[in-house]
């Protein structure tokens, strides 16, 4: 099983995603909704859940992978149920599927009235680590 860095680094970073809980078998990550957040009309950007969804299915994918392994993105689909302006979001990501090349991952993020925000299924691709460019 891989580990996780220290720091999650890039887009997490930008958006304040937080990792509160990691496992193989789920994942549980934080993300405030600000106006850094929003799209022009003041609600929650879609592709901000989105890299949320991806963000937490990823560190999963990860450490379900074999060692020297991680997970990467290959397709993430989202359906947006609920409109947002502010508060926090808490994205809980479990496996479907954790295969030798490939992972698929279910992610439902919730608002702070634990309401559904956002259901999203993400496919990743188990990739080697090494071949990985090392974070900053």
């Amino acid at each position: 099983m891989s580990s996780l860095p220290n720091n999650l680094g890039g887009a997490a970073d930008l958006l304040g995603i937080a990792i509160e809980a990691a496992t193989p078998e789920r994942v549980v990550a934080t993300m405030p909704v600000t106006p850094d957040h929003h799209q022009p009309f003041g609600l929650l950007h879609g592709g901000v859940s989105v890299v949320l969804a991806e963000t937490a299915a990823s560190v999963g994918g990860t450490l379900a992978a074999p060692d020297e392994q991680g997970a990467a993105g290959l397709e993430v689909n989202a359906n947006h149920v609920r409109s947002v302006r502010d508060g926090t979001l808490t994205a809980t990501a479990t496996p479907l599927h954790t295969g030798r090349t490939t992972q698929v991952w279910t992610v439902k993020i919730r608002d702070a009235d634990d309401q559904l925000v956002c259901a999203s299924r993400c496919t990743l691709a188990v990739v080697d680590l090494a071949d990985a460019p090392a974070a900053s």
